[in-house]
């Protein structure tokens, strides 16, 4: 394989015109995603009601799936954003301890 630009062999060095442009900025080392990723874990009876209610609630919205995602991203915002939700949690947690 042959190529006309010289530059283009490897090992070759780049024209010094080249050699000096500037580059896009990088980040070394992780770039922080904007999204922080938690986990949960569920008895296996909870696991398959939660599956069992993502298929009802994508029939009853007419979509293919609802991911444990939405519904947990949801609960979330709920939780944060509802007072009389956030104390029923609270009041739950403390009669689970």
């Amino acid at each position: 394989m042959s190529t006309s630009n010289p530059a283009d062999r490897p090992g070759a060095a780049l024209p010094p015109a080249a050699a000096a442009a500037p580059t896009e900025p990088f980040a070394l080392g992780r770039t922080r995603n904007p999204k922080t990723r938690r986990t949960v874990d569920l008895a296996p009876a909870q696991h398959r009601a939660l599956d069992i209610w993502q298929r009802e609630a994508a029939d009853r919205l007419g979509v293919a799936r609802v991911t444990g995602q939405e519904v947990l991203s949801t609960l979330v915002d709920q939780l944060l954003n509802d007072p009389r939700l956030s104390a029923q949690i609270t009041r739950t947690i403390q009669a689970r301890r």
